[in-house]
């Protein structure tokens, strides 16, 4: 007996083929995965936010930074950064692993899934992988009083948001690669850690001189950062910046995936 194929439903869920073949190799080292994704957020959160912010409390006559607990005006950053670090590595790991080590890309094209579906389906497991370990992490800060629960949510879903975004640029990127060579090192070293350093996550942005206020501005980390502040304690932003926030992002997001999803056929393709 014949069984007959619907092959508009197998195209239409082709995308969810890919996440399920991606979520069963994470499911071989998860445990690795959430202790990465939650254990370096909350080592800053214990030598930066507890270990730091008890000297800026004390050397501030107890009024912070931003006018609340050193502590709380962190959580937004370390919260973004958790969510961004994991957007990363789901968003250029696979990728490059795909198209340069194992080539399972291609081997997936040959069936009806084209290079748009494996993209989608690499983007679903950092949509999954980033609301998950984002999540366990507000929580930590819940837990550590760094904001409330009420307020920690919107502070999780812009964080998560944020870094999509984000991940929508490296997913693109990593489609470039053809020779892995230092490319994992120069975002480390060149992209996560200036970002890291200077996007206002240990001090008011406006604090440093102009020239590296310039990394802020096009760092999506700074605009996580600063929504999330505005969400957790009130921190002031004027309607016109809350407009390139949100606008920034998405551009992020839009340009990111049109590259991602040309880059990828056009690999495949040859």
């Amino acid at each position: 007996m014949m069984t007959v194929v619907d092959v508009k439903k197998t195209r239409r869920w082709a995308w969810w083929q890919v996440t399920e073949y991606r979520l069963v190799q994470i499911s071989k080292w998860w445990t690795s995965v959430l202790l990465f994704g939650v254990g370096n957020p909350v080592l800053y959160l214990f030598s930066i936010g507890l270990g730091v912010g008890a000297l800026v409390q004390a050397n501030s006559g107890g009024a912070g930074v931003d006018g609340v607990p050193y502590l709380t005006f962190l959580a937004p950053a370390l919260l973004a950064t958790a969510a961004i670090q994991g957007a990363q590595d789901e968003a250029t790991f696979p990728v490059v692993h795909g198209f340069v080590w194992g080539k399972n890309f291609y081997s997936i094209n040959s069936t009806p899934t084209t290079g748009t579906d494996i993209a989608n389906g690499v983007m679903a497991v950092a949509v999954i992988r980033t609301f998950v370990t984002t999540g366990l992490y507000a929580i930590v800060l819940v837990l550590f009083n760094a904001t409330t629960l009420e307020r920690v949510i919107p502070m999780y879903f812009v964080a998560c948001i944020a870094a999509l975004c984000y991940a929508s640029v490296m997913l693109a990127a990593s489609a470039f690669v053809k020779i892995d060579g230092n490319f994992f090192e120069i975002i480390q070293r060149l992209i996560i850690m200036p970002m890291f350093m200077f996007s206002g996550t240990f001090f008011p942005l406006e604090n440093m001189p102009i020239y590296l206020q310039v990394f802020g501005w096009i760092s999506p980390l700074w605009h996580a950062t600063n929504l999330g502040r505005a969400i957790s304690y009130g921190h002031e932003i004027p309607s016109w910046l809350l407009i390139v926030h949100i606008f920034y992002l998405g551009a992020m997001a839009v340009v990111g995936l049109k590259i991602a999803y040309r880059q990828f056929s056009k690999r495949l393709e040859q």
